[in-house]
């Protein structure tokens, strides 16, 4: 671990070293330090009561970890396949564990730390600063009267919180308290979020909501189908695309956290709290092709409801339940993770166009379709329906993949997605039996075909650009054979990987999105190699025939994993760090495809479905 950083004088404790735990409605971030940092409360989208990790612990946090200052972390892991978490303290006067959890099958928002004693008797403190509101509303905090059972309860207008354990007192708006711990003690501390008018909760059975929380997380990781070289990267991977999953309505975000910034210093600091239909869809395609078709069901029954209504409504992303109206704002109290301004929450890109999500997600349901999902009388219509939509608009450019803030253009990526919207949708008839125009969509196809040969692919360059008539390469561009516009070893696709190479290769052989001072993103230049993309650049490889390589690639971003298998949005290679969303989808599930499609160039995919289009 790179260890905490000191900027603008506080320390900051590094990306890399938080943990995630999940209830699957929400998710607690929790540093190696043993403070949650992060958590929304009672749903990933809802406003932090700890918002440390974006300003400083005035912004809200909850701190459990011994008193000593040469207390150090012998280590730190989950229980087996789970998101319960464990990290063994040493002192100078004994070792206690501290087992962190978030119960899923209790039906309100807890978070559960045990404390136990292993040897020696160590002296523990605890810090607690509730800050509703995303760290700008102070609770009227009480205690109960001295002789009962410890407990403290924190109400702000809807929100309350209620903490069982060792007594605290306050001090300077906080609270704070010690405890000690023997060998063979245990002590529970258990907070938990509920509506204020209510009554408060009963306490939970400790002993029981563990041993439910490791049971449910132990038998749905049965159900992953992992092999491999990469097998237990892909089955944290998949355990996390589960965990950013909300249990009641099937939305899945993008990540748990807001603002963690691209480039440190800048403003690329978006709110990925939300579900965009092109994250949603490729995550149900890894989870499709290792055997969790449950979860791609519950996936697009989310997504029927999500975008049902008038095609002319079709928005790039949803709330978790389907909502619509996610207005962009900032945060000007909070001063941001590494000083990186402004923060925000809500996403100003659910009013953009991007072209490619109806391609996305008609090819996601198309593979579900050839898993031996049956369409509905609802499924069918309301992909017809969208592609009615990508009809109408079959000439407009757009924002681009990116969400790129500067003017709209016909980016090559998103002309190739709307070809496999209708190249689905004739594979819907001619395979499927379903109802619709075949030819009619497959005039459309070729001559989208046609057009992007024409004008996305520069004969000079002898590559795909981003954007007709340019000259920039896009990583985006290596998922065109993902789609089967095309095969990996297509002369085409073999020069734009050259050019992608020369290109936007750094310095550590991670691939960047595209130059962002040579596109006009609407923003100031600058941000590290978006990890998907070079996960992307394995798939190719791997399937391309440069199996060496792809591998050589692979263990270098597995590597990049923290010592849970967790991995954010992209990496300073150069400085060894994460940046950006933690922990990322689009990097899990991009890990998952690379590593079935270096099993696949070995030969060792029975199992599994292929990956590209035969």
């Amino acid at each position: 671990m790179t260890g905490p950083l000191w900027l603008s004088g506080k320390m900051q404790t590094p990306i890399e070293d938080y943990a995630l735990v999940s209830d699957l409605h929400t998710g607690a971030l929790i540093s190696r330090e043993g403070s949650v940092d992060w958590l929304c409360l009672p749903r990933f989208d809802s406003e932090s009561v700890f918002a440390a990790m974006l300003g400083t612990p005035e912004h809200g946090r909850w701190l459990v970890s011994p008193s000593s200052a040469d207390a150090e972390v012998v280590e730190r892991s989950y229980i087996d396949s789970t998101f319960v978490l464990q990290t063994h303290w040493r002192t100078p006067d004994g070792d206690v564990l501290v087992t962190d959890f978030m119960p899923v099958a209790d039906r309100r928002a807890n978070v559960i730390r045990r404390v136990q004693g292993l040897s020696g008797t160590v002296t523990m403190r605890q810090e607690l600063q509730i800050r509703f509101g995303y760290g700008e509303i102070i609770p009227w905090v009480s205690q109960n009267a001295e002789g009962g059972p410890p407990a403290l309860l924190a109400i702000a207008g809807p929100d309350a919180l209620l903490l069982r354990g060792p007594r605290l007192h306050a001090s300077d708006h906080k609270h704070v308290g010690s405890f000690e711990v023997s060998e063979g003690d245990v002590v529970d501390l258990e907070m938990v979020w509920y509506p204020s008018h209510r009554g408060k909760p009963e306490p939970l059975d400790i002993d029981d909501a563990l041993d439910a929380t490791i049971s449910y997380w132990r038998a749905w990781a049965a159900n992953c189908a992992d092999d491999g070289d990469y097998a237990l990267a892909v089955r944290r991977s998949l355990l996390v695309l589960r965990a950013l999953t909300h249990e009641d309505t099937g939305g899945i975000v993008a990540a748990p956290t807001t603002s963690l910034p691209e480039h440190f210093g800048g403003a690329r600091n978006w709110d990925y709290r939300f579900c965009w239909l092109r994250d949603a869809a490729l995550t149900l395609e890894a989870m499709m092709t290792h055997g969790l078709a449950d979860e791609a069901l519950g996936w697009r029954n989310w997504l029927l409801r999500a975008v049902a209504g008038d095609p002319e409504d079709l928005q790039i992303m949803y709330g978790l339940a389907g909502e619509r109206r996610l207005p962009e704002r900032e945060l000007a109290h909070l001063p941001g993770y590494a000083d990186s301004v402004p923060v925000r929450v809500g996403n100003g890109a659910v009013d953009q166009y991007q072209a490619d999500v109806v391609g996305e997600v008609m090819v996601a349901l198309e593979k579900l379709r050839r898993h031996g999902v049956k369409e509905d009388n609802f499924s069918w219509p309301l992909q017809r329906a969208l592609l009615g939509f990508a009809e109408k608009h079959l000439h407009d450019p757009d924002h681009g993949i990116w969400e790129m803030r500067g003017d709209k253009q016909y980016f090559t990526h998103s002309r190739v997605m709307m070809w496999a919207a209708f190249d689905c949708a004739v594979r819907a008839v001619r395979d499927h039996g379903l109802s619709g125009p075949q030819d009619h969509w497959t005039e459309i196809r070729d001559q989208l075909h046609a057009e992007i040969m024409e004008r996305g692919f520069n004969r000079e360059l002898n590559s795909f650009t981003q954007v007709y008539g340019g000259t920039e390469v896009d990583a985006s561009l290596l998922q065109l054979p993902q789609v089967g516009f095309l095969e990996s070893d297509d002369p085409a696709m073999l020069g734009t990987v050259e050019r992608l190479e020369q290109d936007l290769l750094d310095s550590e052989g991670l691939l960047l999105r595209y130059h962002t001072g040579n596109s006009d993103d609407g923003l100031a230049p600058g941000e590290h190699p978006f990890l998907a993309c070079s996960f992307w650049l394995v798939e190719q490889y791997a399937l391309s025939g440069r199996h060496a390589d792809a591998k050589r690639l692979m263990d270098q971003l597995v590597g990049y994993l923290n010592e849970l298998g967790l991995m954010s949005e992209e990496y300073d290679a150069v400085n060894k760090r994460m940046a950006g969303n933690f922990p990322q989808a689009f990097s899990h599930l991009a890990l998952v495809r690379a590593a079935d499609a270096l099993q696949m160039s070995e030969g060792e995919t029975s199992a599994h479905e292929t990956m590209v289009r035969e």
